[in-house]
């Protein structure tokens, strides 16, 4: 199993960033995909990142592609979430999540099978 708890989040004046670090249990971290999720109130969760189990490949929203940067450090067991430029409409809870996505969509929350509590992101305008 995998335990995965964030922390990070905060209040920033649009325009700001902020970074989301996300540490995981467990001696099997680098055998499991990790994503970045978020949802606002009577939203559904939506996609915001994944990096490959080595790290080799990321996919990004098209919201946040160029203003956000997901990273890993196997050794560390954790992962990163560099959010830039941040605007008012990217104000919501951010996940973190761990599967074993294979060949399945790691747009898809269904994929993963481990998350943790969630951060308040707040970009205010």
């Amino acid at each position: 199993q995998v335990q995965l708890v964030e922390s990070g989040g905060g209040l920033v004046q649009a325009g700001g960033s902020l970074r989301l670090s996300c540490a995981a249990s467990g001696r099997t971290f680098s055998a499991y995909d990790m994503g970045w999720f978020r949802q606002s109130p009577g939203k559904e969760r939506e996609f915001v990142a994944r990096i490959s189990r080595s790290g080799g490949y990321t996919d990004y929203t098209d919201s946040m592609k160029g203003r956000t940067t997901i990273s890993r450090d196997n050794a560390a067991n954790a992962v990163y979430l560099q959010m830039d430029s941040l605007r008012p409409e990217d104000s919501a809870v951010y996940y973190c999540a761990a599967g074993r996505v294979g060949s399945g969509d790691v747009t898809d929350y269904r994929s993963y099978e481990y998350w943790g509590q969630g951060t308040q992101v707040t970009a205010s305008s």
